[in-house]
């Protein structure tokens, strides 16, 4: 379309001397100027949308990957808290059977007076089982047959 009317503007300004056509001519080569810019214009305006879109979307993927790293480390000091308050709970239950025990400590290991004595889980003193059968370390009597 564009080469017919190169062809035309040629021809009508040999013969008018191309001062008349040139009027023409500039407001539509004006015309053209200000739809190409405006063309521009928008090309730029997309790609600033683009990236602004894109910018959002690499934020939103952040942002769910911290509240999943964040969830993670919520659920760990969860776990850590439990554990805690399970050993707080072990630690006591063996101070009052440490308490419970004091009396009944004899600090000679070779006592032939020492007794078995259970203590349950709250450190109450229980009623003893027999005791298995432990030889003695004298009794013991090394093998010599290697």
């Amino acid at each position: 379309m564009a080469d017919w009317f190169d062809s035309l503007t040629n021809i009508i300004s040999l013969l008018f001397g191309g001062s008349v056509i040139s009027v023409f001519t500039w407001k539509i080569a004006r015309r053209k100027a200000a739809a190409e810019a405006a063309q521009a214009e928008i090309e730029a305006v997309k790609a600033k949308q683009d990236y602004y879109q894109q910018m959002m979307q690499d934020l939103a993927t952040d942002r769910d990957y911290w509240k999943h790293g964040y969830e993670e480390l919520r659920n760990t000091i969860r776990q850590y808290d439990e554990r805690i308050a399970d050993l707080e709970h072990k630690v006591a239950r063996n101070s009052r059977q440490v308490a419970n025990m004091r009396p009944f400590i004899c600090g000679n290991i070779n006592c032939k007076m020492r007794q078995y004595v259970v203590f349950s889980d709250e450190g109450e003193m229980q009623k003893p089982e027999a005791p298995e059968a432990k030889p003695e370390q004298n009794d013991i009597e090394p093998n010599n047959d290697l």
